[in-house]
């Protein structure tokens, strides 16, 4: 995919979207922070089905340490690995209290440093949170990337490198955003709607399924 290309890319998907937000329910930083590490291997839909009830007790990290691992639990036993996750964020919030006064930090250092937090959770509460361009590359992010051409890569970390350097700035704030949306509904895993496509003209697989003359 040209720059030309990539521009391009960006500034259709922009124009039906112009401000594409998270799916995940929360009010705060701390609730952004809890949803997204409990949304790994997880459908955002599931996990704001738990969290509606676990913030209305817990919206804060000291009232969720309060409740313990026990209660955490019950309560976000329809997601997946609820268990690990349910430690993690307790685990999470305790570190949160002691260390930064209960509030989220706001470096990917102190962010991976706590329970269950890993690059890409890092990278979601650095971008929707404080307005950084960072990219946290899922499933949707990674298929579409190399999909399209616009940032293959072998693995993760090597897709958010090029996207960092191949999306113009003005696009990169909500280029993760748009992204998972457009690997969510449209560019799907199994079978991508490309017919229904509005960047499929600067996609490599797309435009290899256009109808030449």
């Amino acid at each position: 995919m040209t720059p030309e290309a990539v521009e391009a890319f960006f500034a259709t998907l922009a124009a039906a979207n112009p401000r594409p937000q998270s799916e995940l329910e929360y009010t705060s930083v701390f609730e952004l922070l809890a949803a997204v590490l409990l949304s790994a291997q997880a459908t955002d839909t599931s996990v704001n089905k738990a969290t509606k009830t676990l913030f209305a007790l817990a919206p804060t990290p000291q009232k969720m340490l309060d409740l313990g691992v026990e209660r955490v639990t019950e309560l976000i036993r329809t997601i997946g690995l609820f268990r690990t996750k349910a430690k993690n964020l307790v685990e999470t919030c305790r570190m949160l209290v002691q260390r930064h006064g209960g509030e989220v930090p706001r470096t990917r250092e102190a962010l991976q440093a706590l329970p269950g937090v890993g690059r890409k959770t890092a990278n979601v509460v650095l971008n929707v949170a404080f307005g950084e361009p960072t990219m946290a590359v899922d499933t949707h992010i990674f298929r579409v990337a190399n999909r399209t051409g616009l940032a293959p890569g072998r693995n993760p970390l090597e897709v958010e490198t090029k996207l960092l350097q191949r999306v113009p700035e003005r696009w990169r704030v909500d280029a993760h955003h748009w992204l998972i949306l457009h690997g969510r509904y449209v560019c799907l895993a199994r079978a991508p709607r490309c017919a229904a496509c509005a960047v499929r003209r600067w996609c490599d697989l797309g435009a290899s399924t256009m109808p030449t003359g």
